[in-house]
């Protein structure tokens, strides 16, 4: 198997349609149709990755997510049929890695399942060196984890792969551009707010409250980069 993927929409057509062509990749497939069977199912199984319809009875997926993020970082692909800003917004800052509007393409779907296991997966064994230290921050590349100041900062995929990809271009700056096409792993069509979103994430996780930033640091008009 590839991975094993819990499937969360509450229209079984939907749902039986990823099912049935994420097996046909070689992928172990568990269906939920609504919030509160998600969260069941997720408590007593373990999962590589968890595609996450928003709309949704008993819990919408929002919820759902909230409650996934309390205790674990498995990366998380959000459905919506909503194409508002504000949806993609929302989920991002609650911690998806990222985001399906409907309809979409299951070709689409796949091409972003398959990047994002890939990177958990094997991004590590393509480093010669297993962590990278900047002040009081440390970044294991094999456990995929972050510590400050020795205590652990929970970071999901997508933040972790953002943060090593500005450390180890330490003080170049770093378009939104690129930062899409280089850490996300496939064209996002310009939605730079997507970047902006899980920069200001972790910007809350690494850096110091109530101070100016010493990590993470813009240069207006251009991009980001790693100043620490």
């Amino acid at each position: 198997m590839m991975g094993k993927i819990l499937v969360v929409d509450d229209e079984k057509a939907i749902n039986d349609i990823i099912q049935y062509n994420l097996e046909g990749e070689g992928y172990e497939i568990t269906s939920a149709y609504d919030g509160q069977e998600c969260l069941d199912i997720f408590k007593s199984q373990k999962f590589d990755l968890i595609i996450l319809d928003i709309m949704m009875p008993k819990l919408d997926g929002f919820s759902v997510l909230r409650e996934i993020r309390k205790t674990s970082q498995t990366p998380v692909i959000m459905l919506t049929a909503k194409q508002e800003e504000v949806d993609k917004v929302l989920g991002l800052e609650l911690g998806a890695d990222d985001y399906v509007v409907k309809p979409f393409s299951i070709r689409e779907l796949t091409a972003r399942i398959k990047a994002i296991l890939r990177r958990n997966g094997l991004e590590s064994e393509t480093k010669g060196q297993n962590t990278i230290k900047i002040k009081d921050l440390v970044l294991d590349l094999d456990k995929y984890s972050l510590k400050k100041d020795g205590k652990d900062i929970n970071l999901t995929l997508r933040e972790y792969e953002l943060l090593k990809y500005l450390v180890e271009r330490k003080g170049q700056v770093i378009s939104r551009e690129e930062l899409l096409s280089e850490v996300w792993d496939y064209e996002y069509y310009g939605d730079i707010r997507t970047v902006d979103v899980t920069i200001r994430r972790l910007r809350e996780k690494i850096e110091d409250k109530g101070k100016d930033y010493k990590y993470i640091l813009t240069k207006r008009g251009v991009g980001y980069y790693f100043g620490g």
